[in-house]
């Protein structure tokens, strides 16, 4: 295992030891309407939140060198395949490094999320994110709902806050 590897699997370890999801709840956002945000993954490919509309949709500010922005992302990412089917996405906000490491981050860790880059922190600064990881959720109608600041709760709560928002599954002609 290399270095990162290592530090990857004690870092998963020590949060296991102390209670895995003892991080921030989610709580009800009072902020206002979500800025724009428009950027474009580590291979170039844009990503708009705006396309989204009908979709709940994380959003996580994060970077490779915040260690509770690293351990909290393979739970989102179990996360994400769980609801996916239910209209729930993930976008994962790097915030301030080069697409390189980035990509490197990805290759040895695995990390199966939608990532993109706020290299100018220009998007950071508008969603007025003061730490990192901070995190939003967005509801299908483009209306911020919840957040964390901090490392987030990524125990069963942040499912449970989240499932209220999934769209409603419509019965099917065989089911009516």
């Amino acid at each position: 295992m290399n270095r990162i590897a290592q530090t990857i699997a004690a870092v998963a370890l020590l949060a296991v030891a102390l209670g895995a999801g003892a991080g921030e709840p989610l709580r009800p956002w009072n902020g206002g309407p979500p800025p724009p945000l428009a950027l474009k993954s580590p291979a170039g490919i844009p990503i708009d939140l705006a396309r989204l509309r009908g979709k709940v949709v994380l959003v996580n500010f994060w970077a490779t060198w915040c260690a509770p922005c690293v351990e909290e992302m393979p739970a989102l990412a179990r996360l994400r395949e769980r609801l996916a089917s239910r209209g729930f996405e993930v976008i994962a906000v790097n915030q301030g490094e080069m697409p390189a490491r980035v990509r490197a981050f990805t290759e040895r860790t695995g990390l199966d999320l939608p990532i993109v880059m706020d290299r100018d922190k220009e998007a950071s600064k508008a969603w007025k994110v003061r730490a990192l990881p901070t995190t939003f959720v967005v509801d299908a109608a483009g209306r911020v709902r919840l957040f964390a600041e901090g490392e987030l709760d990524t125990g069963e709560a942040l499912e449970a806050a989240i499932l209220p928002l999934l769209p409603r599954e419509r019965p099917t002609s065989a089911a009516r």
